[in-house]
């Protein structure tokens, strides 16, 4: 009798284990995970457009060679060369290589390095960032959030608020036009030292569009850099500011103005001296 209940015990214990087997080999096909052997031949779902399922080929075929050279192979435009570096129209800075938006007009600034910067993306989900040691240095890359195509550098030296700058390559954009109204601008111009630190100031600054530095003030046209330095010219070095009024006020340019440079000091600022050194405010109309 005892060898017929274990008998019957290991009989049980067979079918047991050959009921859990058969449930685990007979998973839902509508949303379960596949074995192994199945995840070769099932593909990630297409969420929102996600592109990262678009073959190789399929770029070859959409991009110009020097977009799949930068976006698809992580290629460097050439400083000053990209069509956008110049761009002051109001819209929307997308990726080149699927149209996901990632930047708007509004966090454009000339940081004066040759390649489109921008002090923040469209969202957080809109680019993804990864350490970069191609070159034997580590930088951190910027890729787009739906593609992954390469777009550039993001460095800790841009302006408030985020003190960011995306450094992007324009071939690896494409710009959706604003429609409506021009995006509003007014121009200041400023002496208050050598022009290359008082640019550098200003570009710090959100809301300015773009600097331009030279001489003014002077009674030559054109000088050279040896004219001014003769102190004959009367020309002081310049820098002329292109700025958002809605995003800064000239009143707040003119604070900023006061702070990085001494106006008590004539003809000099540090160890710069002569009178194109001069501090100096040259206003364009009766309000300012």
């Amino acid at each position: 009798m005892n060898e017929n209940k274990r008998y019957l015990f290991g009989l049980l214990a067979v079918l047991a284990v050959f009921l859990a087997f058969s449930l685990l080999k007979k998973p839902d096909r509508a949303g379960s995970v596949a074995t192994c052997g199945e995840c070769a031949t099932i593909a990630m779902p297409n969420l929102e457009g996600n592109n990262m399922d678009i073959p190789d080929k399929e770029y070859k075929k959409r991009l110009s060679p020097e977009a799949y050279r930068v976006l698809r192979e992580k290629g460097t435009e050439k400083p000053f060369s990209g069509k956008y570096y110049y761009n002051e129209e109001k819209g929307v800075y997308v990726c080149g290589a699927c149209g996901n938006p990632l930047f708007t007009s509004k966090t454009k600034f000339d940081a004066g390095c040759g390649w489109p910067s921008f002090y923040e993306p469209v969202s957080p989900e809109s680019v993804r960032t990864q350490t970069d040691r191609s070159l034997g240095i580590e930088r951190t890359e910027v890729i787009c959030g739906k593609c992954s195509s390469h777009l550039g550098h993001v460095f800790d030296d841009g302006p408030q608020p985020t003190g960011q700058r995306y450094c992007i390559n324009s071939v690896a954009l494409d710009f959706k036009k604003e429609t409506g109204a021009p995006v509003k601008t007014e121009t200041a111009l400023f002496a208050a030292g050598c022009f290359w630190g008082v640019e550098a100031q200003f570009k710090k600054v959100k809301g300015i569009i773009k600097t331009t530095v030279g001489y003014t003030g002077g009674h030559i046209v054109n000088p050279t850099y040896r004219d001014v330095c003769t102190g004959k010219t009367g020309h002081a070095e310049a820098i002329q500011v292109k700025f958002d009024p809605e995003q800064v006020s000239y009143g707040e340019l003119l604070d900023i103005f006061w702070e990085i440079h001494d106006p008590t000091t004539r003809n000099r600022q540090g160890p710069d001296v002569g009178s194109q050194y001069r501090s100096a405010i040259f206003y364009k109309d009766t309000q300012q």
